[in-house]
């Protein structure tokens, strides 16, 4: 599919103007620019729609993004501003979805994109609903999914500090949190990446700028993560390493030290967040699965192992680490996400390590 910029003030009027603005069988004919409604900033045209004999009028707000944030925005607008007699509301953005499409039906305001989708909606002379139509427009961001990988520590952070004071601030506390890229030297990550990052945050609503940087709404946060979590591709390397379970993070800690970055995957740090018995397997995630291996001397084996490495060098798997007696841990956010992979009882336990998150840092304050 060829992708498309998305349009520009001076596109969309020339678009309506040119007849080019459709949803068969209606047609649509502009009348005017900047209607004399009572709240002219909020809307852009007068258009005409005609299906046969029938017409009618309607007051058109046009967005040149397709936004969360920029489709609540102007809902709420079409619902709260009043209009002439005779007048009906009409929302134009880039890209409407089925969602946002049942969201405009059931507030009885009519709306278009420029994909080929919409619901028009007149009274009792006619109405219009189509979808299935798929975005052809890109978006500004150069980030595909800020919830996956390294840039969802951006979105993590909010679940540890719910608020900040600026973006300078927020850099400087992921990055502080960034454990591999301080261990190993990686690149930190950029003023330019968190900026591109909260612009989908906030245009998601899931932040909010104001005086702070704030979460907004928590649940959608974590549904968001979990639904675009992917755990890293490597084979695991089993080994049996002679030394009591219960040992094993003192005698890694002792034999590995510095050399090479480890932590424990989430599911092996259950037990920092929640009550669930597991396997007594140490997983862990390294840089050099080779190297720890000859540092704990363990036998590679599938028969009984107590140790599992998984080589990778995933910032985010690592990102706030949580250290004890010199062993890390995995952070409670990447525990909470590992566990909401799994079966029944994995989810079962992801919903204790959630409300141990929310209650870290003092969830009774989030918007919901």
């Amino acid at each position: 599919m060829a992708y498309r910029k998305l349009p520009t003030e001076y596109d969309v009027s020339n678009w309506i103007a040119g007849g080019h603005l459709a949803l068969p069988p209606l047609s649509f004919r502009l009348r005017t620019v900047r209607p004399q409604c009572s709240d002219r900033r909020y809307w852009d045209y007068e258009v005409e729609a005609e299906w046969d004999t029938l017409s009618a009028t309607f007051a058109v707000a046009c967005r040149n993004l397709s936004t969360p944030k920029a489709f609540d925005e102007v809902l709420r607008r079409c619902r709260d501003t009043d209009l002439p007699n005779g007048v009906l509301p009409l929302v134009i953005l880039p890209y409407l979805r089925p969602s946002q499409l049942a969201e405009l039906e059931a507030n009885g305001v009519s709306g278009v994109d420029w994909c080929g989708n919409g619901v028009v909606i007149a009274g009792g002379k006619f109405r219009v609903f189509r979808s299935g139509a798929p975005n052809q427009f890109t978006t500004e961001s150069a980030i595909k999914n800020i919830y996956r990988r390294n840039t969802s520590m951006v979105a993590r952070l909010f679940l540890i500090v719910p608020g900040v004071a600026s973006v300078s601030e927020l850099l400087a506390e992921v990055n502080r949190r960034n454990r591999l890229a301080a261990v190993t030297g990686k690149p930190m990550m950029t003023m330019g990446t968190v900026s591109k990052a909260l612009k989908q945050l906030e245009g998601d609503l899931i932040i909010e700028r104001g005086d702070r940087i704030q979460l907004l709404q928590a649940e959608k946060l974590f549904d968001q993560l979990a639904k675009n979590y992917v755990a890293p591709e490597a084979r695991p390397v089993k080994l049996k390493v002679e030394c009591r379970f219960d040992l094993l993070p003192e005698l890694i800690s002792s034999k590995v030290g510095g050399e090479v970055p480890i932590v424990a995957t989430g599911l092996s740090s259950v037990s920092r967040y929640a009550v669930m018995q597991r396997e007594e397997v140490l997983s862990l995630y390294c840089t050099d699965a080779g190297r720890v291996k000859s540092l704990l001397g363990g036998r590679e084996t599938d028969r009984f192992p107590n140790v599992e490495l998984i080589e990778t060098a995933e910032q985010s798997l690592y990102f706030d680490a949580r250290g004890e007696s010199g062993f890390q841990w995995a952070s409670p956010v990447q525990t909470w996400l590992e566990l909401t992979q799994g079966d029944k009882r994995d989810l079962d336990t992801a919903a204790q390590v959630r409300d141990f998150i929310v209650h870290s840092v003092g969830g009774d304050r989030w918007s919901k």
